[in-house]
């Protein structure tokens, strides 16, 4: 099949949208029509390579779309079904048959190789393979093969262009709030970066009864949104030590504290502004040589957790409708994050996302 698909050609390069051909669907996989798709950290770190992969490479890992034709064994999805793509998993290693998909023995060679698991590639340009299957996926493109474990069949009235707010990023945030943390009524949680992923967490605590919720961030815009979404405090990011300004506002720490920057320095202030027997979840990602300095004795003697929640702990097939139906019945308002561009400004969205102009970018398709 011919698509058009933006390709990395370098480090760092500019996507640029190329024709290619798409392979045909194997045993368990799925042609999807794209109609929207999100852009992520993870995409741009992919393209910069502090997410090494090989290259030429077409991205995307937020798609959603229609089923456009299935491969022999698929036995949930049919064409004609919407669908929100996410992360891709086994479905055989112990953690997949446990219900913990998310932490997938074999995550690593499904999502971010940059072919199939046999190593062929389902995308090739004038007879020569270019590496996809990003997330198993590749959503960066007009069609894409996907399988039928990465894609959550979603309502056919549901707006497909707000539906990839609903995949990785917001998995993430909300997910470690909702299937991590699970904070009660009356808790305090602080949230360190108010990009997709924070403010998604932000909405989760406020679904989920926090009383204090504090947002720190370094942009202005950000934090009063995050004020509009349910946040009680907002805390700018400068000068001051981050820990005491939060507990300006918890004078004995708070409860929950969520790491959305990926950044060594807040996430050690992250955990330092924890109270005795806090939990802190480290979302966001940074350089994968990156080193995390923390006080063991500390954390030791004051009961601290600090983890990491892989999209948040999430089984997209349970979350996805889960947070679509808060979100109908106006109480996880995420389409006030989403702006949109068509697929051919893909170059505009991307810079949009750089300079935090747009916290969570969609491409739309034709």
């Amino acid at each position: 099949m011919k698509i058009k698909g933006a390709i990395v050609h370098e480090k760092g390069a500019p996507f640029v949208i190329e024709d290619l051909e798409l392979d045909e669907p194997r045993r368990g996989e799925i042609v999807v029509r794209m109609v929207a798709t999100g852009i992520c950290h993870s995409d741009l770190s992919a393209r910069d390579q502090f997410l090494p992969l090989p290259l030429p490479i077409v991205l995307g890992h937020e798609g959603a779309g229609v089923v456009e034709a299935v491969g022999a064994g698929v036995t949930t999805l049919k064409r004609g079904d919407h669908v929100i793509l996410s992360r891709l998993s086994c479905g055989l290693c112990p953690q997949c048959k446990t219900g913990n998909s998310n932490l997938c023995s074999n995550a690593h060679s499904l999502n971010v190789a940059g072919h199939r698991a046999d190593g062929s590639t389902t995308l090739s340009h004038n007879g020569r393979p270019v590496h996809g299957q990003f997330f198993g996926q590749s959503s960066f493109a007009t069609y894409a093969i996907a399988h039928e474990r990465n894609a959550t069949k979603i309502d056919t009235q549901f707006d497909l262009t707000l539906a990839p707010a609903f995949s990785c990023g917001v998995l993430t945030g909300a997910g470690a709030v909702i299937n991590g943390m699970r904070p009660t009524v009356g808790s305090s949680i602080a949230v360190f970066g108010a990009g997709t992923v924070g403010l998604a967490a932000v909405l989760a605590a406020r679904v989920g009864g926090c009383s204090t919720i504090i947002v720190v961030d370094r942009q202005q815009n950000r934090l009063d949104l995050a004020m509009e979404l349910g946040a009680t405090h907002v805390i700018s990011a400068g000068n001051d030590p981050l820990a005491e300004s939060v507990r300006a506002v918890a004078a004995n720490g708070v409860q929950f504290a969520v790491e959305a920057t990926g950044v060594a320095s807040v996430a050690r202030s992250a955990v330092e502004s924890l109270a005795r027997g806090g939990e802190c979840a480290l979302l966001g990602v940074g350089p994968a040589d990156q080193d995390l300095n923390l006080n063991h004795t500390g954390i030791a003697l004051n009961g601290l957790g600090v983890r990491g929640y892989p999209t948040g702990l999430s089984e997209p097939d349970a979350l996805i409708p889960q947070l679509i139906e808060l979100h109908r019945a106006g109480r996880f308002p995420i389409d006030r994050l989403v702006s949109k561009y068509p697929f051919e400004k893909i170059e505009d969205a991307v810079r949009d996302a750089s300079n935090g102009i747009a916290i969570k970018p969609i491409l739309t398709f034709d």
